[in-house]
């Protein structure tokens, strides 16, 4: 797809396609990652992504860098594009950087960092420092963590893209906060990506955030999709997934059934579960790789969750 289309053009191909019945913005094939659109561009990224919230910071020691490493290594395997990492992580850049050394930067990787200062003249700083943790030159997309100092730290990644030292710029919450704040901030500022929580029990932003994102043309990371692990943990109690949805759905696990409802909905581009296993991350990465729910299905995974 050619890069330089217009967010409108973009938008109404999308919208054209949604008059013929498609699911927008989405493709998806078998031997493939489950692909979507970044709307301000036309570029599309693997819906499911790799979050790393502590379960990367793990300092220096050798054992966990190596198990995080095959983490990562894994979700690779299956196409894996976005990582989503932050300066309020501890050491969570260095063992991402340490990690594509070792797997040599796969060329699929999607580079996400966050500004997480007060400081609004910090900003360049800031990105060069995750930079070096990550060994890498450019990111593709830097956010500004939690509406932290907004304003500035906006501006100054706004001049950043201009001058080509990034490729897209966002702004994330998380826990539901500041709701009404962001909608603001999406209503009258240019940005690429939204970051904020939703999944299958936490679905606030379906009200106004989700439209008004699909709207201005920007694209939705899901944060928390597991709701930091209390949401799927209580559901692994049960030894299967429902049976519809296993036969209509091929979900295989409660990862497969949870995921599959946050990346099957128009307005979102890519959800970022994090973990510390290699076989989590495969059930992850699978999640990314079969029949996406429709909204008749998105409502009976809605009853389903509420009934257990």
């Amino acid at each position: 797809m050619n890069l330089r289309l217009s967010r409108r053009h973009i938008l109404r191909f999308i919208g054209s396609a949604a008059l013929l019945g498609l699911a927008p913005s989405i493709t998806f094939a078998r031997k493939n990652p489950l692909q979507k659109l970044i709307l301000s561009s036309g570029e599309k990224i693997p819906a499911i992504g790799m979050g790393t919230w502590q379960t990367f910071n793990v300092g220096n020691d050798p054992q966990l860098r190596r198990q995080r490493t095959d983490v990562l290594k894994k979700f690779f395997e299956y196409g894996g594009g976005m990582v989503d990492c932050s300066p309020m992580y501890g050491s969570s850049a260095e063992m991402v950087g340490y990690a594509l050394k070792q797997l040599g930067f796969p060329k699929t990787l999607f580079s996400a960092e966050k500004i997480w200062t007060w400081n609004g003249d910090a900003t360049g700083q800031q990105v060069s420092e995750q930079a070096e943790a990550w060994s890498l030159e450019r990111f593709d997309l830097i956010q500004v963590h939690n509406l932290t100092s907004w304003q500035d730290h906006l501006a100054n990644l706004e001049a950043m893209k201009q001058a080509g030292k990034i490729r897209y710029i966002g702004i994330t919450t998380s826990h539901g906060r500041r709701h009404r704040e962001l909608e603001k901030i999406l209503q009258t500022k240019d940005l690429d990506f939204v970051q904020l929580t939703y999944n299958l029990t936490h679905r606030e932003a379906e009200q106004r955030l989700l439209p008004l994102a699909r709207e201005r043309g920007i694209a939705v990371i899901a944060n928390r999709p597991y709701d930091g692990g209390s949401l799927i943990k209580p559901l692994q109690r049960h030894e299967k997934v429902p049976a519809w949805a296993a036969d209509e759905l091929n979900c295989r696990t409660w990862a497969d059934y949870l995921l599959r409802f946050i990346v099957s909905h128009p307005s979102v581009t890519c959800a970022i579960p994090a973990t510390t296993q290699v076989a989590h991350m495969q059930e992850n990465m699978e999640a990314g790789r079969g029949p996406m729910p429709d909204a008749s299905q998105r409502q009976r995974m809605i009853n389903d969750i509420r009934s257990l």
